[in-house]
């Protein structure tokens, strides 16, 4: 934001934006690495702030490759997307068991979260998405039960998962690559979908 208003008033950005792979970002990228690899047997990513799967661990590409092995490819885009994944026409709503309390939450929140930071390619999606949405998706949520977390609940050729994500963010970041970043941790919301992970862990 400090970038943009300096941007606007003709000065230069105080703030880079440096890509993954540059040397400066090595302890940054190191972090990541080290939290998605401890997360496993559990799925994780890193994502910006438009989405786009920036990494992911073994868990993750696995839960993927249940919803398809062309999956990213069926939903298009230059990324992959995780708004893509869920709200796009062929992405994974079907296997969605909870559809119509999770998807009105996911989508607000998208909308706020590129409302506030300015996330022109954000808003270049959810625009584009817009058009396949129903009513209750893109204005209201279906009153959900009061409890902690609300899981995403995958019903995939009779094998029953379901997932709650914790985030975290860098704290002290002075670069706007590094600030957008965010982790994404799946967690078991139930024994079962524990146990399934578990055993797919390698041995």
């Amino acid at each position: 934001e400090r970038n943009d208003w300096l941007t606007a008033a003709g000065f230069a950005p105080l703030f880079r934006a440096r890509p993954l792979d540059d040397p400066q970002m090595a302890q940054v990228m190191n972090a990541v690495r080290l939290m998605l690899s401890n997360h496993e047997p559990f799925p994780a990513v890193a994502i910006d702030r438009a989405w786009n799967i920036r990494l992911s661990n073994r868990p993750f590409e696995m839960l993927s490759a249940m919803m398809g092995g062309d999956v990213w490819a069926r939903v298009g885009g230059p990324n992959q997307n995780l708004m893509r994944l869920f709200f796009h026409p062929n992405g994974i709503k079907a296997y969605v068991a909870n559809w119509s309390t999770i998807a009105p939450l996911l989508w607000h929140r998208a909308r706020r979260e590129a409302d506030a930071i300015g996330g022109e390619e954000m808003k270049m999606v959810l625009a584009e998405l817009a058009q396949y949405q129903d009513t209750d998706t893109l204005w209201a949520a279906v009153d959900a039960p009061l409890v902690p977390v609300l899981p995403l609940e995958i019903d995939k050729d009779g094998a029953r998962i379901s997932l709650f994500t914790v985030i975290a963010t860098f704290g002290t970041a002075q670069d706007v690559t590094a600030d957008e970043l965010r982790i994404e941790s799946f967690f078991p919301a139930d024994d079962a979908t524990d146990r399934l992970f578990r055993a797919a862990a390698p041995k």
